[in-house]
């Protein structure tokens, strides 16, 4: 397996007395996560965190919505609001406990109960800005994440509520007035609507509510993984090397290689956080050494996700992937196939009945430990469906060959993603025509780690630093 560049954890105890060595109350030592319930969001929080050392010392906060029936149309509604009608709705219908959800044409009652998240703790912004004012003498400075639109209030508030006693990271763009937190990191793609392609997207009527609207700085640090030398820049501006930053304006772009773009206080990532850093993958391949060791190789892992607003598919896909996948049988030794919780029926039905019964294919069926980390730990080379930036990321974090398969069904910033993705050399289209024992490699996405070490740095520009 390719090396993973992996942060090096902040050092531990020096016997300095502490008052000393990091000021009076300098060290965090603790983080909230601030959740929405989905995994994709929570995820990169949680990859953040173990970057930076506090995975084991983290406590989980969400922000959670009223769900089933016509709840499901309220989303875009700001959830106190949303959780104010939904409590209407319950009074109208006598109901205070249950309300009616749709399950395909059956209606069955669901209850909070049925969330899971009844040991999950409520976010409440009073409480935990309350918290982190009461403990900071003894315990320092809280490190509070969080992603998602459905946490930026919460979040927001707590950063107004206890300025002087938390450091505030929000993961995906909030949309709007930057300054209410201390660091954003956010995927460059949703800068999409900044670029001329972007524009000419946008009719005209829309463009005052599209966002971001302007960036956040003129000035950019593009933080490079490979040698800068070997890396060409286009520019509007003087470009200097410095080391291993190129400071320039926002029309830096880099032509190979993967990076993140820094604008002050905000990181622009190439694809999502994660937690599948070197050492969990290191434990993933000893945990299902049993399982995968003795596969034949080369080993292709293709994982399925599910269709969005701006990567619609379905069936023709699903019946695509499958006569390209029969076309590289003779380079694969085994292939293990697996679907996310958003991959519709339709479509692992269709790998389920054409694969099932093949000797060199298994699909996992959802049953039983979720070998996901072990998929990335073990696999040669990945498929994977172009509408999960999450999965992406993963994957081209290991340095192996990864094919997409429905990149030209996605639309608007995911397809700048796209188009990123391949002009760094990370992934390439899957035709149906590769040898997969033909092996690839490029500098690793590194993203999660790239992104710890800018916290550690705007944590020292404030005179605090991580403690594990």
């Amino acid at each position: 397996m390719p090396p993973i560049r992996l942060l090096e954890p902040p050092t531990g105890l020096t016997g300095v007395p502490e008052i000393f060595e990091d000021g009076v109350y300098g060290a965090i030592r603790r983080a909230v996560v601030i959740g929405n319930g989905f995994a994709g969001a929570e995820n990169q929080c949680f990859g953040l965190v173990r970057a930076l050392g506090l995975s084991g010392r983290h406590t989980l906060y969400r922000v959670t919505r009223p769900r089933g029936g016509i709840n499901k149309w309220l989303h875009w509604l700001p959830v106190s609001l949303h959780k104010k009608i939904d409590y209407l709705l319950r009074q109208l219908l006598e109901c205070p406990r249950f309300q009616m959800t749709v399950t395909e044409k059956k209606v069955t009652p669901f209850s909070a109960e049925r969330t899971g998240l009844s040991n999950v703790l409520e976010a409440d912004a009073k409480q935990i800005a309350s918290m982190a004012r009461d403990t900071f003498e003894k315990n320092g400075p809280l490190l509070v994440v969080a992603s998602g639109r459905d946490t930026i209030p919460v979040v927001s508030s707590i950063k107004k509520l206890a300025p002087e006693n938390v450091f505030v990271v929000q993961i995906q763009h909030p949309r709007s007035r930057l300054n209410r937190f201390d660091l954003v990191i956010t995927p460059r793609h949703d800068y999409f609507p900044l670029t001329p392609h972007g524009k000419k997207q946008i009719p005209w009527f829309l463009r005052r509510w599209i966002t971001p609207r302007e960036p956040p700085d003129k000035h950019v640090v593009c933080i490079l993984i490979v040698n800068a030398c070997s890396v060409e820049f286009a520019y509007n501006k003087r470009c200097s090397l410095r080391s291993r930053y190129c400071f320039c304006d926002y029309n830096c772009r880099v032509i190979s290689s993967s990076w993140l773009w820094v604008f002050d206080s905000q990181v622009l990532t190439v694809g999502a956080l994660h937690q599948a850093d070197s050492a969990a993958l290191r434990s993933a391949a000893s945990a299902w050494h049993d399982d995968f060791s003795p596969l034949p190789k080369p080993l292709l892992v293709v994982h399925i996700g599910g269709p969005t607003s701006s990567c619609r598919y379905g069936a023709d896909l699903a019946k695509e992937l499958t006569a390209m996948l029969h076309n590289v049988f003779w380079s694969c030794g085994s292939i293990r196939i697996s679907f996310s919780r958003r991959t519709p029926e339709k479509v692992s039905k269709i790998l389920l009945e054409e694969f099932s019964a093949h000797p060199k294919v298994y699909v996992w069926d959802g049953e039983g430990p979720n070998p996901h980390l072990g998929h990335l730990a073990w696999a040669d080379a990945f498929i994977i469906t172009a509408d999960s930036v999450s999965m992406l990321s993963e994957a081209c974090s290991t340095g192996k060959p990864v094919y997409v398969i429905g990149a030209e069904r996605c639309t608007w910033k995911f397809a700048d993603l796209q188009k990123s993705l391949r002009e760094q050399g990370l992934v390439r289209p899957f035709t149906g025509n590769e040898d997969i024992s033909e092996s690839w490699s490029y500098p690793p996405l590194n993203d999660t780690a790239e992104a710890a070490e800018r916290v550690i740095e705007a944590l020292a520009e404030r005179g605090w630093t991580v403690r594990t």
